[in-house]
């Protein structure tokens, strides 16, 4: 399963908030720590809002932060509400599937028991398992100070 960069991206902004929880950090920190479009991460930031992982606050001095501790954020939920298609193969899509072999073929069966594992593994992590390492993060995503 490969993730899209849009996932990519989410995942790693709530690693970023997730690294200096108490503070606001801002999108323009965030596109410069990692190299990334501004432009995208806007979208992205959206989406995670929307779903609930962040909480944005507008205006002069605003940001973004976790809208929850980590520890309750589930990389599986994640990836799950961030991904647009699980879909391995065109039979997994039953009004676009003219896969001639989908009836008798046991290869949906195989990716689809593959998917539930790959999300299983995803679920037993949470976004404060993935950022143990605070004081290294903030020194590669050049943070001043992290407690």
């Amino acid at each position: 399963m490969r993730l899209t960069t849009h996932t990519d991206y989410a995942l790693r902004v709530l690693i970023y908030a997730a690294v200096e929880p108490e503070s606001l950090c801002t999108i323009e920190r965030i596109s410069g720590a990692y190299g990334i479009s501004r432009n995208h991460l806007m979208k992205v930031v959206q989406r995670l809002s929307d779903y609930g992982f962040l909480e944005t606050v507008r205006g002069r001095g605003g940001g973004l932060k976790l809208a929850m501790p980590a520890s309750k954020i589930c990389v599986g939920d994640v990836v799950r509400k961030m991904e647009d298609d699980l879909a391995q193969a065109e039979c997994f899509r039953q009004d676009q599937n003219s896969c001639v072999i989908t009836s008798a073929c046991g290869l949906k069966h195989a990716l689809s028991k593959a998917l539930d594992a790959y999300l299983d593994t995803l679920d037993q992590f949470t976004l404060a398992d993935v950022t143990r390492k605070r004081k290294a993060l903030s020194t590669l995503l050049d943070f001043k100070t992290v407690a």
